[in-house]
């Protein structure tokens, strides 16, 4: 007991000293750098956990025919995750930036301390044992964690909070893919971080920490390697628009089929070894006829990626029974598209723990090839490297599935070192992103909030407040007052009187001021003075006044600037129409919300 206060005695004389001696900006900037040292811990430990446990698996596996250990071990790592997350963790900790997007939109950006650990510990064995998940949305979650976390140790507000959030956010993507560009795009991107000179130099803190200490974690090497051997003319520009236009439907396609995936999944809610059957049964099945989809796929990406030959392409269908079938590469790179999707949701709907972000990379990555190789073999156009646009493909279906182009187009140049095809990134990321936004106007992680019953981010608050009706939270139930009624009058109708004001309105129905009534306490008592004091005398002006057409935007902010109770409402000419609650409209405002989230 002594120790833990002598300890508690610590930090508190570092807080109190801390508060005298650095200045806020500064002590910001200092949280930053360690949210990006942590992020940084955090992504290597969970990288080295993941590669740990498939070396321990898959090292004797013979890579000319089937391995039927690939039924069972997928089953085996959802199972340890579910029994993980229900009896140690005891929290949903999937979709982990679908939580984020919550925390943030929320305005409390509070996330819970297990978050900084128990993401990584689940989403390690679940795509250690070959889960089809992402360990990126684990370790994005961690590093908000970690800043959310630490904002609240040193009792930082709100507002720094969602900027700690986003560092921790944009370190985890930096830590990760050594891509200190792509997370600060993303967390602006997709995150929805509002980028200012004070938001800006914290998140590039962190993303630069975070990048140089997995650099000495890791190596220089990348996570995906690419080596550029034919230059991009311009001639292909018509190619590059129509791989854009298809990565934008495979995005539609995935976000499609997540969504009807999940939703099957959510009908065995209560029944926890249904959907493990289900889902670990699904996934197996699809590992072994398919093991390019056993865990993050980063392998069959880089096959992709760096193939010269025939031969070097023909290495993703190791392992399966298509193997050495080199006439079946087309029909397998397709077949191998449209069950991604479905390892993917049977992995998270079982159990499991992982992200969306490495499959739309994986599914990216083979739906450019095929792309170039039918263009190739059908000789539709000039000739296509098929590992540049497998490497476009990439960016295209992540920026289809997360909305987010300038992320596709920064994450694939810094990690592969594909500067040369900025150009072509950049088209097809920008097609593909308008050719999905025709169909689906949100992104993979908005959906979920709506499914969720959690939908309030940005854009939705502006939908909610433009539905709300200002009429509906006018109240037209008021005592007035003319200004010329005397005290005694007046304490009559405060007696009757709901509210804390009367309003003083002339003949015609004009507003001249209010009675605050807490104001006039002490004249209320003095009965001397019943005949002296007139309304007009006793009035003051309200804190602001609202029009009848007033967006409930408008309404918003006025509310916020004056931090009043209660506001009048009037026309065009100055009549009275009402009040309106402060708390009548915010008590609106969460039922249209948690209503148009159940729909």
């Amino acid at each position: 007991m002594i120790e833990t206060n002598t300890k508690e005695g610590l930090f508190r004389r570092f807080c109190r000293w801390r508060e005298e001696h650095v200045s806020e900006r500064a002590f910001v900037l200092a949280l930053a750098f360690l949210v990006g040292f942590f992020s940084a811990i955090a992504a290597f430990v969970l990288h080295w956990v993941i590669n740990q446990i498939a070396a321990l698996l898959t090292s004797s596996f013979d890579k000319t025919g089937a391995n039927w250990l690939y039924l069972v071990y997928p089953v085996v790592g959802i199972f340890f995750t579910s029994l993980f997350v229900r009896y140690i963790v005891k929290d949903n900790i999937s979709h982990g930036i679908t939580r984020i997007l919550y925390a943030i939109s929320s305005k409390r950006s509070r996330l819970r301390g297990h978050n900084c650990w128990s993401s990584v510990v689940a989403s390690g064995i679940t795509i250690g044992f070959g889960g089809s998940v992402g360990a990126e949305a684990p370790i994005v979650l961690t590093g908000s964690a970690i800043g959310s976390n630490l904002g609240k140790l040193f009792h930082m507000d709100n507002k720094t909070l969602m900027l700690l959030v986003g560092c921790g956010a944009a370190g985890a993507i930096s830590g990760i893919f050594k891509a200190p560009i792509a997370g600060l795009v993303f967390t602006l991107e997709v995150l929805m971080i509002d980028l200012t000179m004070a938001s800006l130099l914290p998140i590039l803190v962190s993303c630069v920490t975070a990048t140089c200490f997995t650099y000495i974690f890791r190596g220089s090497t990348s996570l995906f390697s690419f080596y550029l051997d034919i230059e991009w003319p311009v001639e292909r520009v018509p190619a590059n628009i129509l791989l854009g236009v298809f990565c934008g439907l495979v995005s539609l396609y995935f976000i499609r089929t997540m969504t009807f995936c999940e939703n099957i999944f959510a009908k065995f809610k209560d029944k926890p070894y249904m959907k493990l059957l289900l889902g670990g049964s699904v996934l197996s099945l699809l590992i072994f006829l398919f093991p390019s989809l056993f865990g993050e796929g980063y392998r069959s990406i880089n096959l992709l990626l760096n193939g010269k030959t025939q031969a070097d392409w023909d290495g993703v269908m190791s392992n399966s029974l298509f193997a050495g079938e080199t006439n079946m590469l087309v029909v397998y790179v397709a077949l191998v598209i449209l069950f991604k999707v479905f390892a993917t949701s049977a992995t998270n709907g079982g159990g499991g723990c992982g992200g969306t972000f490495a499959p739309s990379l994986f599914i990216g990555c083979f739906s450019g090839f095929l792309f170039a190789r039918l263009w190739n073999i059908y000789n539709i156009g000039v000739y296509v490297p098929e590992k540049n646009f497998a490497l476009l493909g990439m960016a295209g279906v992540m920026s289809g599935v997360m909305h987010a182009p300038l992320t596709g187009i920064f994450l694939i140049a810094e990690t592969t070192g594909g500067y040369n095809l900025l150009v072509p990134l950049m088209i097809v990321s920008v097609c593909s992103y308008l050719t999905i936004y025709i169909f689906e106007p949100h992104s993979i992680y908005g959906m979920r909030l709506a499914r969720q019953g959690k939908l309030i981010t940005h854009h939705t608050d502006h939908a909610i407040l433009t539905l709300m009706s200002l009429d509906s939270v006018i109240d037209r139930n008021y005592l007035a007052v003319d200004p010329d009624m005397e005290l005694g009058t007046i304490v009559h109708k405060i007696s009757r009187s709901r509210t804390s004001f009367l309003p003083v309105v002339d003949p015609a129905g004009s507003l001249i001021g209010e009675i605050d009534i807490t104001k006039i306490r002490h004249v209320v008592f003095r009965i001397e003075l019943y005949h002296h004091f007139k309304a007009r005398q006793l009035m003051t002006q309200p804190s602001a006044v609202l029009n009848d057409d007033a967006p409930m935007t408008d309404v918003m902010k006025v509310f916020d600037l004056t931090h009043a109770d209660w506001l009048p409402v009037l026309d065009h000419d100055r009549h009275l129409k009402g009040y309106i609650s402060r708390q009548r409209m915010y008590g609106m405002y969460r039922k249209m919300v948690a209503d148009m989230s159940q729909d």
